[in-house]
């Protein structure tokens, strides 16, 4: 088996290798086009006829989201259940400076790894059971989150792993991530002259600054880790009109979804003080869909350290925490995956007009492709070994267990499950809503087949059963 995997992986490589100038050219298209988060029509369009080229590949165009896609290749015909083994493509830009996050080189190594694997398992006969390569497609990871949506609309239930890369400063197989919620906050005063009767307004733009100082005093309370952070998006029309209608919008970050409940309540309090010191109204919405840390799996990231350092990839001392967010979190709470970083042979920092410029360049197409096949290469890993696999699976229900102790005591109440799915042991796993921060909560009953109703079952059910 061990000659059989080096074999697989000299031919993924040799495939890469191959449609390095085909690969390339999809990067550069996506980067020469930024489009934002919602809108990505053109990368979603290139990406689909890149992969309708080799009709193995099943497309589907505009897959349970207007810019998502989804391409599968599937030896044999679903007529047998195996693997399933995802690659994630993200391709949206940033408002005004493109493709500052370098998510065109996400989509090309999520295109480069899938064909490389597929390159590996063709003609394989001597395979445990069958490998399916689905890819996604995953727009709007800069706002809205686009995979929470696509886990919402059950493009994830069939999937066993799942694998995608994000550029960065330097090599990582692991970092965490932090939980993200983003909130608007909307004051509603009352117009008045300024200067000639300014005692029959109610003054919007003294109730954003308040809490904008609020939150700033906050800060020193908050621990090390946690993050708040926002702007003044409308502070009024005229020096001459008291503000009526004033808007703020922030982001908060905590290492893990527990500390997100945390801060929420200390950030509304802060809001909400502002409007009682000046008479304001005010609204807290939370447009979007909560960001949660990406769940760590020891066994893929272990296995793709050891790939890259045999492609020559160097992986220095990791930071002690890393403050960036990705809805691929959320996806790591409902599917086994790896999220590993890379260099791409620059030291300018993420979302600047440096780092798209160099996302853009040719000099980082070496460490993209290495990295694609750094991905494929432990994907490989995983099929051939059966103990891999269930090392995996393990490290992933070890991970949930975690997560779900740092919980207990916060939980509200449930309502429907959002989906559910059966594995091949016939475990059913619901993933639930929670209040309103759309927490997946999987539910594992072994032995039961069907979900169970939160009425019924969750409410009576022990926390130690409960597991995020």
């Amino acid at each position: 088996m061990a000659q059989q995997q080096q074999q697989m992986k000299h031919a993924l490589q040799q495939c890469i290798d191959a449609q390095k100038d085909d690969l390339h050219s999809l990067s550069r298209d996506i980067w020469s086009n930024p489009e934002l988060a919602g809108n990505e029509t053109q990368a979603h369009d290139r990406l689909v006829r890149f992969f309708s080229r080799d009709k193995t590949w099943t497309v589907d165009s505009h897959y349970k989201l207007p810019t998502a896609f989804r391409a599968v290749w599937d030896p044999v015909g679903g007529l047998e259940r195996g693997l399933n083994v995802g690659f994630l493509c993200e391709y949206d830009a940033l408002p005004g400076i493109g493709h500052a996050c370098g998510h065109n080189l996400i989509a090309e190594v999520g295109a480069a790894a899938a064909l490389g694997l597929k390159a590996a398992l063709e003609n394989q006969s001597e395979l445990l059971q069958p490998v399916k390569i689905t890819v996604l497609g995953t727009p709007a990871e800069e706002a809205i989150g686009g995979k929470i949506d696509l886990i919402k609309a059950g493009a994830f239930t069939d999937m066993d792993l799942v694998f995608m890369a994000h550029p960065a400063q330097q090599d990582a197989p692991f970092l965490p991530g932090v939980a993200l919620d983003e909130v608007i906050v909307k004051y509603y005063g009352k117009a008045s002259h300024a200067s000639a009767y300014p005692w029959e307004g109610v003054n919007a733009l003294d109730a954003a600054v308040l809490a904008y100082n609020n939150l700033s005093a906050l800060r020193q309370q908050l621990k090390p880790e946690w993050r708040l952070h926002g702007i003044i998006k409308h502070g009024g029309e005229k020096p001459n009109i008291i503000p009526a209608y004033t808007e703020l919008e922030y982001y908060l970050r905590t290492p893990l979804v527990k500390d997100l409940f945390d801060l929420k309540a200390k950030a509304e309090a802060c809001f909400r003080a502002a409007a009682v010191a000046t008479g304001c109204q005010v609204e807290i919405i939370y447009p979007y869909n909560s960001y949660y840390n990406i769940l760590p799996i020891a066994t893929l990231a272990n296995l793709y350290k050891n790939n890259g350092e045999a492609l020559g990839i160097q992986f220095p001392e990791q930071p002690n925490n890393f403050s960036g967010s990705t809805d691929f979190g959320n996806v790591s709470y409902v599917v086994p995956g790896i999220h590993p970083f890379f260099y791409i042979c620059t030291d300018a920092l993420n979302h600047t007009e440096e780092y798209a410029v160099a996302a853009g360049a040719e000099k980082a197409q070496l460490y993209t492709l290495r990295t694609a096949k750094a991905l494929a290469m432990t994907a490989v890993d995983v099929v051939c070994s059966p103990d891999l696999l269930r090392k995996v699976r393990e490290d992933f229900s070890q991970a949930k267990r975690k997560q779900g102790k740092h919980l207990e005591g916060t939980l509200a109440t449930f309502q429907d499950p959002a989906y559910c799915k059966t594995d091949q042991n016939q475990v059913t796993t619901c993933f639930y809503i929670v209040t309103d921060y759309l927490i997946p909560i999987s539910c594992l009953a072994s032995g039961r087949a069907t979900p169970f109703t939160p009425a019924a079952d969750a409410l009576t059910t022990p926390l130690t059963t409960i597991l995020l």
